[in-house]
């Protein structure tokens, strides 16, 4: 019932349901220690199946749902306008967005340089970043364009009286809508539309600049989280593309690349920001976020599963950490939620504003960070 499609999912199973009846008792104990019993196996990955066939068969269909929901929303456009603008930074989502548009592309029969890939180097851009995104864009055969936004950005600075050494929140956000600007400027003047980037992981996190990454005509990767997406590129790179060697060659190394979003300056080339040692593992914000998302569990029973499933790798006490900062963020973040582009809906733990997932703003966190607090520092 904590799910949308309960009445539907009624009407066309209620033969098959039965009436089961408990007495008042259930869910009491007097057992002390049951919060350290489990008697079934969780899956690490609940996004990811673990069997190997149906993980191929999880990314062919999710691939599938991204390219030909593209490649529906571009079939609507007058055919002068069936153009795709998109940032490529070298990472992994702009990577996966770039493949799903190159797919809706062969899907309509429409040339690939339609669709316009920037590649936009600013103060954290690193080399090896920069030539996959121009590697992965010249091997796809899409239309490549560079832009260098530091002088831009250095000039925004500059108006605003913000000391550019201070690497501050400002410091990255400038960037992030620098990058947007010159995106939605070259999709006005080519008659394109924006492709958005950002995936799941990152909107029930909040890890985005509202009105900068944040923002598109339309966000292709919005449904699917960042544990789901490095599958997906890998089974592109074995399945789609299998046959274009230059861009698998360039797929596995970006898999290979720490995730970062390049905002604060490199150290000599190598990557500092690495998104996970700030927020933490993004396996562990998956797995909660299905379990609250797609269920609506309590903080202490997902805390818990979180453990069963990743107790070899993950201290309870880490895990218990992370779960705040989770929750913290994710009812902190609704505001970005509110106001998403559209894109299509991968799996059932969606978060769109306008059908799965609605909730205030103002939405305090406090009731469940409360419940989070009755799960013990370690078990």
């Amino acid at each position: 019932m904590r799910q949308t499609s309960f009445w539907q999912n009624a009407r066309d199973n209620r033969t098959d349901f039965r009436e089961v009846y408990f007495d008042e008792g259930l869910g009491t104990t007097d057992d002390s220690k049951v919060f350290h019993k489990f008697r079934r196996k969780i899956d690490q990955y609940p996004f990811v199946p673990s069997n190997p066939a149906y993980r191929n068969e999880r990314c062919r269909e999710t691939f599938m749902i991204q390219a030909t929901s593209l490649a529906r929303w571009l079939k609507q456009l007058p055919p002068d306008m069936q153009r795709v603008v998109i940032g490529v930074s070298g990472g992994q989502d702009s990577t996966q967005a770039l493949l799903v548009a190159a797919r809706a592309m062969d899907l309509l029969h429409l040339p690939r340089p339609n669709i316009i890939a920037l590649t936009m180097p600013g103060f954290g851009t690193t080399g090896r970043t920069y030539h996959n995104a121009c590697a992965l864009v010249t091997a796809l055969g899409a239309t490549f364009r560079e832009i260098k936004i530091t002088p831009v950005v250095e000039q925004i600075f500059r108006d605003l009286g913000q000391d550019s050494n201070v690497e501050d929140l400002t410091f990255e956000n400038v960037q992030a809508w620098t990058r947007k600007i010159f995106e939605l400027a070259i999709a006005c003047r080519e008659q394109g539309i924006d492709l958005g980037t950002g995936d799941l992981s990152e909107l029930m996190l909040g890890w985005c600049t509202m009105f900068g990454d944040h923002a598109a005509h339309y966000g292709v990767n919005a449904g699917v989280p960042k544990t789901l997406i490095s599958y997906l590129i890998r089974w592109s790179a074995d399945e789609v593309f299998k046959d274009e060697l230059r861009v698998r060659e360039a797929l596995l190394d970006i898999l290979a690349t720490p995730i970062s979003p390049e905002l604060l300056r490199h150290n000599d080339g190598q990557i500092v920001q690495k998104t996970e040692e700030n927020l933490g593992p993004y396996e562990l914000h998956d797995f909660f976020g299905y379990y609250f998302v797609r269920f609506g569990l309590a903080p202490v029973r997902i805390v818990r599963m979180s453990y069963e499933a990743w107790q070899t790798k993950y201290k309870f006490a880490e895990i218990k950490k992370w779960a705040r900062v989770f929750f913290e963020r994710f009812f902190r973040s609704q505001l970005k939620r509110s106001c998403l582009p559209i894109g299509p809906k991968v799996g059932g733990a969606a978060i769109s504003p306008r059908g799965d997932w609605r909730m205030p703003a103002d939405m305090d966190a406090s009731t469940w960070l409360r419940d989070l607090a009755q799960a013990p520092e370690n078990i």
